[in-house]
C-alpha cells in the first residue's frame, strides 16, 4: 500500500453464544488472515468474560484506503465466515494518540485492560482524552484512543477505546457518561502471534 492514503478503521465482531469451539479451530486460519495486514494493524485483541475465561468478541482497529477495503477485512475474516460472530460494527476511527498497541508504554501484560465502547450522536464529545484521569497512569494509561466516525469522517457517531484501568468503572469514566446513549466496557487483551 505504499503511496496510498491510509484511513483509520475500528472493527469489532461479536462473538455468537457458544462459539468458543469453533474460534478455537479456527484460531491459526484468524492469526493467518490477521498476519496479510500486519503493517496496518494498530490494536487488535479478544474480548472476555473475566469470570469463566470466555471469548465474547474481536478487537481490530486497522489503517485501509477506504470504507470498501474496511469492509472486506472485516467480513471476510475467517471466523465470520464461519459463523462464529453475531454481528460487526465497522466505523470510521481517528488514532487520537498517534500509536500503536506496540507502542503502549505499559507493554503487553500487567493490569486489567479494557475495550471502553461509548455510543452517541449529535454534538462530539471526548474527541480528546480527557486530562487527569484518576487511577489510569494519566494518558499513560490509555492503549488506543479515538472517536468512532460516518463512513465519510464527516460525522461523530461515539468514540472507542482500549485502556489499562483498575477496573470497568475506572474505565468507562474517561468518557463524559451524559454525552452517550450507551457505554459498553468489556474486559479486553492484547492480540496476535507472541
Amino acid at each position: 500500500m505504499v503511496g496510498t492514503v491510509l484511513m483509520e478503521f475500528f472493527c469489532y465482531h461479536r462473538d455468537r453464544p457458544d462459539s468458543g469451539a469453533l474460534r478455537h479451530e479456527l484460531r491459526e486460519a484468524h492469526w493467518s488472515y490477521m498476519d496479510r495486514f500486519a503493517a496496518e494493524l494498530i490494536a487488535r485483541g479478544p474480548t472476555f468474560d473475566r469470570a469463566d475465561d470466555t471469548a465474547t468478541g474481536s478487537v481490530h482497529i486497522v489503517d485501509l484506503p477506504d470504507v470498501a477495503a474496511a469492509r472486506a477485512f472485516a467480513f471476510d475474516e475467517p471466523n465470520y465466515q464461519a459463523g462464529v460472530y453475531r454481528d460487526v460494527m465497522v466505523r470510521r476511527w481517528r488514532n487520537v494518540l498517534g500509536r500503536t498497541m506496540g507502542e503502549f508504554p505499559g507493554g503487553r501484560e500487567g493490569g486489567n485492560r479494557y475495550l471502553v465502547l461509548g455510543l452517541g450522536s449529535g454534538q462530539p464529545a471526548d474527541l480528546d482524552p480527557p486530562s487527569g484521569l484518576d487511577g489510569l497512569d494519566g494518558l499513560d494509561g490509555l492503549i488506543a484512543y479515538g472517536p468512532l466516525l460516518s463512513d465519510d469522517g464527516a460525522t461523530w457517531l461515539g468514540t472507542a477505546l482500549l485502556v489499562r484501568a483498575p477496573g470497568p468503572d475506572e474505565a468507562r469514566a474517561v468518557l463524559t457518561a451524559d454525552r452517550y446513549a450507551d457505554i459498553e466496557v468489556h474486559d479486553w487483551a492484547f492480540g496476535g502471534r507472541r
